[in-house]
């Protein structure tokens, strides 16, 4: 049975250069996605044409428009690619030009040509999940974060504040506060057990 064997990082978009190539649906939708989890995410975004509603939710998230035709120059001093044009000789093009120097691309629809990618996620306050179908079927992923963005209770914000005050009062060693946060979290995904009668 093949496992999924991608490694999740969690990043500091609001500490990296992001590019984004398109102005169409599918540079809406990646967009949409990148401001919804990371508000405060650095993104340029850059195609000759951008739909409507892609430019009111990049101006209105203080993302970079530049109207023009992509070309290896908007790589510079980027951290991270995502290439969602409709053109796939445009795509190629990016993915060819930051494999050249090393830089980390998506593109869209392409799991070939991508060196991450951008899986369902759910946030609750503090808590982050991320869901990944191994590129394998995106549909899926979608599913699955819709059902945890309902059964995961909106307060668990708390919960984690909480739990992050108390460590702070712990005064032991490392590995002793890592037995005390086992103890006190471990009621947390114990199973129920069910009383007899």
């Amino acid at each position: 049975m093949e496992r999924n064997n991608l490694y999740p990082i969690f990043l500091k978009c609001s500490q990296l250069e992001i590019l984004l190539v398109g102005g169409g649906h599918v540079a809406a939708e990646k967009l949409h996605f990148l401001i919804k989890s990371s508000p405060d995410a650095r993104i340029t975004l850059v195609a000759p044409l951008v739909r409507e509603n892609t430019a009111d939710l990049a101006e209105a998230h203080d993302v970079r428009i530049i109207r023009t035709e992509y070309h290896a120059g908007y790589l510079q001093d980027k951290h991270l690619v995502i290439a969602a044009t409709d053109n796939p000789a445009v795509n190629q093009a990016v993915y060819r030009d930051c494999r050249r120097i090393n830089l980390l691309v998506n593109v869209a629809d392409n799991p070939p040509l991508c060196d991450f990618y951008m899986g369902g996620i759910v946030t609750k306050g503090h808590l982050k999940v991320a869901i990944s179908t191994n590129g394998q079927s995106p549909t899926t992923a979608k599913r699955l974060r819709e059902f945890f963005e309902d059964i995961l209770p909106d307060d668990l914000s708390r919960l984690v504040e909480n739990l992050h005050a108390y460590r702070q009062t712990l005064k032991s060693d490392f590995e002793a506060k890592v037995r005390e946060m086992n103890r006190v979290t471990r009621k947390l995904v114990a199973p129920k057990t069910v009383k007899e009668s």
